[in-house]
């Protein structure tokens, strides 16, 4: 009788380590997500949708911007900056790291197909300028 008890015990056990083993596997060796999103702001008139990404410190060559049903992905990093010197930091609350932000625009006949007008990245604000389909 302990024989089977012992074996049951140890199957047990092998497979619980391997559950474990898994789910550090699958935490460890996931994409990573997105470190921060940056905030947003739409808007539009009769012709434009605008919309405008708060990205001060991110390098303009960096930023990616790609348009699909139903939305608008942005994409880029915030390297942080680098010294040479040995530094104490006591509060870091800037984010820093890469982003990937998904942003819903409003759906309907006006806005489909999307076509960018404008692009422009100044003072930390990008700016994307969408010319609006013209009704028949």
């Amino acid at each position: 009788m302990r024989s089977r008890e012992l074996s049951s015990w140890m199957w047990s056990e092998a497979l619980s380590m391997l559950e474990r083993a898994e789910r550090l596997q699958r935490r460890f060796f996931q994409h990573a997500p997105a470190a921060w999103e940056p905030p947003v702001d739409i808007s539009e008139s009769e012709e434009h949708l605008r919309v405008q990404v708060a990205l001060p410190g991110v390098a303009g060559d960096s930023i990616t911007v790609s348009a699909g049903p139903g939305g608008l992905t942005i994409a880029a990093a915030r390297a942080f900056p680098c010294t040479s010197e040995t530094l104490t930091i006591h509060r870091i609350e800037i984010p820093y790291g890469r982003f990937e932000r998904q942003i819903a625009l409003p759906l309907g006949d006006p806005y489909a197909p999307l076509e960018l007008v404008e692009k422009t990245l100044a003072d930390g604000v990008l700016t994307l300028v969408f010319k609006k389909k013209e009704s028949a």
